[in-house]
């Protein structure tokens, strides 16, 4: 569980708390210091970080090579980064990177929406937060580069908890190959593409 007062200094303000920390459970890390690294979509298995120069060691030996993430919210190092000397300790600070991971992670859910038609219904959230979710993870959402798009601006409209509808998410196994588009196409994430259509209907609706 995040700490209130990290939360409250150093979230996006236009998270609430509540998707703060269910979007660190979902995608991010307990520990300041994580760092992940994947190379053609395999796990690598690097010696766990004790120390901050220990975390950007590994940070910098991979990154430009490889997927790395780094942090509390599992932040992509190396994004809009030209030159490895602009990659800073402030990855594995707890604070900076609560910092960036969710205002990178808000734009996420405002690319999401925008695509949804910006539906006004608290009914939409839980479906664009799962997709923002697996944007994050991924770094794709329908074909954008999300972590390198445009911010679409605008407010997070009627954000709302996921747990309680949406049990799926809590069952997933985060060591679980992500499924593929050819999988999602097929319909093998059972409602995912039939609930996207439906959903938007509704938010049309409104």
């Amino acid at each position: 569980m995040l700490d209130a007062a990290l939360m409250k200094e150093c979230a996006d303000p236009s998270l609430k708390p509540a998707i703060v920390e269910q979007f660190v459970s979902a995608a991010g890390s307990v520990d300041p210091l994580a760092v992940t690294v994947k190379s053609g979509g395999r796990l690598v298995l690097i010696p766990k970080a004790a120390s901050t120069e220990e975390a950007m060691a590994i940070v910098r030996q991979y990154a430009g090579q490889a997927v790395v993430r780094v942090g509390l919210t599992q932040f992509p190092a190396g994004v809009g980064v030209k030159d490895q000397a602009d990659l800073k300790p402030d990855l594995v600070d707890a604070c900076q990177n609560l910092r960036k991971g969710t205002a990178m992670f808000a734009k996420v859910l405002r690319i999401v929406a925008k695509w949804y038609g910006n539906p006004t219904s608290k009914d939409v959230f839980p479906q664009i937060f799962e997709d923002a979710v697996y944007a994050w993870e991924t770094g794709e959402f329908e074909g954008v580069s999300v972590f390198q798009a445009e911010d679409p601006g605008g407010a997070l409209a009627n954000q709302k908890e996921t747990r309680a509808d949406n049990s799926e998410a809590d069952t997933i196994d985060a060591g679980a190959p992500l499924p593929t588009e050819a999988e999602l196409s097929d319909g093998k994430k059972i409602g995912t593409a039939g609930i996207r259509v439906d959903l938007s209907r509704i938010g049309g609706q409104q």
